[in-house]
């Protein structure tokens, strides 16, 4: 059903699904997408961002995101991982300081 897509629709599909499930645990937390050039069309890199505190990057790959976003089991993981990240966020338990875009 969501499977494949342009780089630019999984791009869109990805910052959507991990604020959808980050904002779960607080609707402060905000998912930031890198927009580095040299991850064009291949890689995308994210992280959670709270006030002046942001998560470690998460990366992903382009294909796996475009042919895995259409999977149940794929997407639980996935939010699992998001969810956990924000909470480890809200706790303070990150050092990292927040990337200005």
């Amino acid at each position: 059903m969501f499977s494949g897509g342009s780089y630019d629709e999984v791009k869109r599909w990805l910052r959507m699904f991990l604020n959808s499930h980050a904002k779960r645990e607080n609707p402060r937390v905000e998912a930031v997408l890198d927009d580095d050039d040299v991850r064009e069309g291949h890689s995308y890199g994210a992280w959670l961002r709270l006030g002046a505190q942001s998560t470690e990057l998460m990366e992903f790959d382009y294909g796996d995101v475009a042919q895995r976003r259409g999977e149940l089991a794929w997407c639980a993981a996935l939010a699992t991982r998001v969810r956990q990240q924000a909470r480890q966020l809200l706790a303070g338990s990150t050092s990292a300081d927040a990337r200005v875009r």
